[in-house]
């Protein structure tokens, strides 16, 4: 008897060949092949009489062939075949391109089923009609499930692997949910849902299967990740005392917010409750992640452990650096001052906060000392890029980890940096405002803080939707903002034609230099682009931040990174091209000063659906509204980024539409976990062996 974990060639009806083309869409074995479901369907239940047909619609009709098919050479070596088909209420022409069998396969007076797009106004035609004759249908009289395809690959080619794969394993299929999970959540039996969601009897029939089989996928999901989170409770992480928070709280030259404190107590109750913090701070632009990440930093100094920050860019890397060393340091000499004030004459554990930067395009002898220092535990924080990962960096006692832009690492980025020590404590930083229900998903195993609040002066930014017709008078508007001496933002997607785009370092200078020379010959525009290198972004920063350019034309690489608080507007071109939560990211680069700040976003696409998603942008400047709007009209591709290491891919379940199922599936883990914490019951056996199954990658945590 063949096992899920078969390979699709031994199945009855495969073969070899088969099997070859199957493996181009990812499917190997017999639940690979189970598990492929459909994109979509056609309704082909109904036919419909040859009078009520209209045109560019979808349809079966039964009639009758009412003449002998001719065949004719047409222009450019094709052929066509034409013939007539009749019922009681009307004739309908049936075409057929480069199919001349057609003209001796079809006969008149026999009766066919057709199934095909109308074309016409007044005199109907099927061109390329799918038919079966009255019968003896396969394709037609039911709800036909439809793939998606791959080169080699057709549907009904993938419709019958699919049919004989099901008939293949109709006794091996585990129902892994518990009997009281399906009964409280009204779920078909495992059987029922896999055949209804390929072969649906009816309408009803398939709502029901695809239920079953999302809750199923979120339920596991859901278990998993409890596992990975449940490991921590057996993990011994860095040893911390708690410490009185004052002198830092003291020393900042403003008041924290609720929302930043109960994130610094969240992260500090992690850290002191015996394992390893694993952590998600996530905020909207400008909500104070980085005091939350430096009260962190502080207080893992305070208790003897060395901290690493990593950021996605070497921009972002040295402003982390520029905010945080000053800052340290004068909490060093806040706390000496504290303790003298005491009375205690040595107190070991308030000791100055030493800082290092280590990038990409760090000097040798800078990038030697540093090393040396990290491996002595005499640096207590180094902020940098991707060069924390490195081979040679080692720490003395690192005890936290910071990574800031999550979605632009990956969990294997992450894993790698926490690999640097055994089991240290992780805080992530995310300025992607994330539906928190939807990050428990993206994030795996991280616990949730959100900061919902702005620091007081934090100002909103003015948005407009604007099309080309514009132009004029937001040229106009940029240079008034530039004569009163504020700079300005202007972003450009990557437009390329197809599927090409064109090299991002020619499209970009090639739109500068039209501004400069055609528009505003007499002002200084800048260029910023992926394609430069570290020193050269940087250069171009710190002129711009200088104010010594007045615009800056760049892609998407000022998304994160830039702090100009004297740029007072950022334009954003083709913005139908972007995500709602991309274009809150770049909206918040302005609005960091005291001037009033505007965002513009420009757009000739025509589409409602355009209009609806950028309206979002006008009406609010909350990220987490607007990542709700985002998730319901783009779905969750926008948040995910990277595919997340050792998470398992959702195949049906769509967390744009599933929200609501999502909360009943965690809510059903949760109430099962609690009474059977490692699934260790006989009764919850294949459920686990399957969760272990879908988290590969991670599955030894969950022994």
């Amino acid at each position: 008897m063949a096992e899920l974990s078969t390979n699709v060639r031994y199945i009855k009806g495969i073969g070899e060949t088969r099997a070859k083309a199957l493996e181009k869409l990812g499917i190997t074995t017999l639940r690979d092949l189970i598990s492929y479901f459909p994109r979509s369907y056609e309704d082909r239940t109904l036919t419909r009489p040859i009078r009520d047909l209209t045109e560019g619609e979808n349809v079966c009709v039964r009639a009758m062939i009412a003449a002998d098919p001719t065949a004719h050479r047409i222009p450019g070596g094709r052929t066509i075949v034409r013939t007539r088909a009749v019922d009681e209420t009307g004739a309908l022409d049936i075409v057929f391109f480069n199919q001349e069998y057609r003209k001796n396969s079809l006969h008149r007076g026999e009766i066919y089923i057709f199934y095909g797009k109308v074309e016409g106004r007044r005199r109907h035609q099927l061109v390329n009609p799918l038919l079966e004759p009255e019968g003896r249908q396969q394709l037609t009289g039911r709800i036909m499930p439809i793939y998606s395809l791959t080169a080699g690959i057709s549907q009904l080619m993938l419709t019958q692997a699919v049919r004989q794969g099901l008939d293949a394993c109709r006794e091996l299929l585990p129902d892994v949910l518990p009997d009281e999970v399906r009964r409280e959540h009204r779920l078909c039996y495992i059987n029922y849902a896999y055949e209804n969601v390929h072969f649906p009897d009816s309408p009803e029939a398939l709502t029901q299967a695809r239920r079953r089989l999302a809750f199923e996928e979120l339920f596991l999901l859901t278990c998993g990740l409890r596992l990975l989170r449940s490991r921590r409770e057996d993990v011994s992480g860095p040893a911390c005392r708690k410490v009185s928070m004052d002198p830092f709280y003291s020393a900042l030259p403003f008041t924290l917010t609720d929302a930043q404190r109960r994130a610094v107590e969240d992260a500090i109750g992690d850290m002191t409750a015996g394992r390893p913090m694993n952590r998600l701070c996530q905020g909207d632009v400008g909500s104070g992640k980085t005091m939350v990440a430096a009260a962190c930093i502080w207080f893992a100094a305070q208790n003897g452990w060395q901290s690493a920050l990593m950021a996605p860019t070497e921009i972002l890397a040295r402003q982390h650096f520029e905010t945080l060393s000053p800052l340290m340091a004068r909490l060093g000499l806040t706390c000496a001052l504290l303790v003298f004030i005491i009375g205690y004459i040595f107190v070991k554990g308030l000791p100055h906060v030493t800082c290092a930067l280590l990038t990409g395009s760090t000097r040798a002898r800078e990038r030697r000392e540093t090393l040396a220092g990290l491996a002595a535990g005499t640096v207590d924080l180094c902020i940098g890029t991707h060069a924390l990962l490195t081979g040679d960096v080692q720490y003395g006692r690192l005890g936290l980890v910071v990574t800031d832009e999550q979605h632009r690492f990956g969990v294997n980025q992450r894993a790698a940096l926490s690999q640097k020590a055994e089991a240290p404590h992780m805080l992530v930083l995310s300025a992607t405002p994330i539906p928190r229900t939807l990050a428990l998903v993206i994030y795996g195993d991280l616990d949730v803080s959100v900061i919902d609040q702005l620091p007081p002066g934090r100002q909103k930014v003015d948005t407009f939707a604007l099309g080309e017709s514009y132009r004029p008078r937001v040229n106009a508007f940029l240079r008034k903002q530039v004569q009163e001496g504020h700079q300005v933002f202007i972003v450009c997607p990557l437009v390329g034609d197809g599927d090409t785009l064109p090299d991002e370092r020619k499209a970009v200078t090639a739109y500068a230099k039209k501004l400069q020379e055609e528009t505003f010959p007499d002002l200084r525009v800048s260029v910023l682009h992926g394609k430069m290198k570290p020193k050269e972004k940087e250069k171009v920063m710190e002129t711009f931040a200088a104010g010594e350019s007045d615009i800056l034309v760049s892609t998407t690489v000022v998304e994160v990174g830039v702090d100009v608080p004297n740029a007072t507007c950022m334009v954003v071109e083709n913005a139908e091209r972007f995500g709602l939560s991309q274009l809150h990211q770049l909206r918040g680069r302005v609005g960091r000063g005291q001037a009033k700040s505007y965002c513009i976003l420009l757009s000739e696409h025509p589409s409602e659906e355009t209009r609806r998603r950028l309206k979002v942008m006008t009406r609010t400047n909350n990220g987490f509204e607007i990542s709700q709007e985002d998730l319901h009209l783009r779905g969750p591709g926008d948040f995910f980024g990277q595919r997340q290491h050792g998470l398992p891919t959702l195949k049906i379940a769509d967390l744009a539409c599933d929200m609501q199922l999502l909360e009943e599936a965690q809510s059903a883990a949760r109430e099962l976990l609690s009474q059977d914490g490692d699934l260790s019951q006989p009764e919850h056996r294949p459920l686990l062996e399957r969760v272990r199954e879908l988290f590969h990658d991670t599955a030894d945590s969950m022994n």
